[in-house]
């Protein structure tokens, strides 16, 4: 039992930050730095397509609808090895691992918050749309000042999940030998040959004390906002 303990107490800086006192951020530094990144990218991406699904009908709702479907239709480690080998030929360079895979997580996620937020400002009574039009509201203005703000709130459970998806989904950086928890696990435990299991128990545990944290910070924030709107 002591073994097991030491085991990661020896290697828990690496795991923890990786080689971030060399400059490159690993572990579960980097984890949490491609979840923040890709969700910066992937929400408001994904909000800004339901608002134009909403807004044109007709073709470029269908294209839109297309997209989001193919993209979630294929599983996520295909999509982190097309960037992988995609990317460097558009753009003449090699871009490295970490940004590769959180624009992958990014497109990949951006898909299913389109179709929350649209199921959000669908649910909502269409009276407020009527009403709003007859006040001569414009488009625009009624998807910022109505629709969305309830649609957002309305949305949040939802969100929460596909961000808790997103914080697991860092884990496939590991197919491309990003850094990030999964992977740096896997050196230690090639390196050390011995007890896996405490290794791995311990890296799940840390994705499971991950998504709690951000659950419940979350949920604290929504209780202040609603405590605050009152």
């Amino acid at each position: 039992m002591i073994a097991n303990i030491t085991v990661i107490t020896d290697n828990l800086d690496y795991l923890l930050l990786g080689r971030t006192a060399q400059g490159e951020p690993g572990g579960v530094l980097l984890s949490v730095l491609m979840t923040l990144g890709a969700a910066l990218l992937a929400f408001p991406g994904g909000i800004a397509l339901a608002c134009l699904a909403w807004r044109f009908k007709g073709w470029p709702r269908r294209v839109l609808f297309a997209w989001a479907e193919i993209i979630r239709g294929i599983p996520l480690i295909f999509v982190i090895f097309w960037l992988w080998f995609l990317l460097p030929m558009l753009t003449g360079a090699d871009l490295p691992g970490a940004v590769t895979v959180t624009l992958a997580l990014a497109w990949f996620t951006s898909a299913s918050v389109m179709y929350s937020t649209l199921a959000a400002m669908g649910s909502l009574p269409k009276g407020q749309y009527e009403a709003a039009l007859a006040g001569g509201f414009s488009s625009v203005q009624l998807l910022r000042w109505v629709l969305l703000p309830q649609a957002l709130r309305n949305a949040l459970p939802s969100y929460v999940g596909l961000l808790i998806a997103l914080l697991k989904d860092t884990s496939l950086a590991f197919i491309v030998n990003v850094p990030e928890l999964t992977t740096v696990a896997g050196q230690v435990n090639n390196r050390v040959q011995v007890y896996p299991a405490a290794l791995f128990i311990f890296t799940g545990l840390v994705y499971y004390l991950l998504c709690t944290l951000l659950e419940h910070t979350v949920k604290r924030w929504q209780r202040r906002s609603l405590l605050a709107a009152k």
